[in-house]
């Protein structure tokens, strides 16, 4: 997590010329390694549906008899 937060504080001062400003900064870049986690574990597990969704059959399936 230390070379994640290393990135991060390279990151902000390469695109906007200063350092990571302050502790709650820091505390935040560090959640965000979190959350990535987060969703990196989700990928493949996730599905929209089985098939792909079709304009034509949520049409016919909402229209009214």
């Amino acid at each position: 997590m230390d070379t994640f937060l290393a990135e991060i504080e390279q990151t902000i001062a390469r695109w906007h010329g200063i350092d990571a400003p302050n502790d709650p900064a820091r505390r935040m870049a560090a959640d965000l390694i979190v959350t990535i986690l987060a969703f990196e574990a989700q990928r493949g597990a996730l599905a929209f549906e089985d098939e792909p969704a079709a304009f034509e059959t949520a049409l016919h399936d909402a229209r009214e008899v």
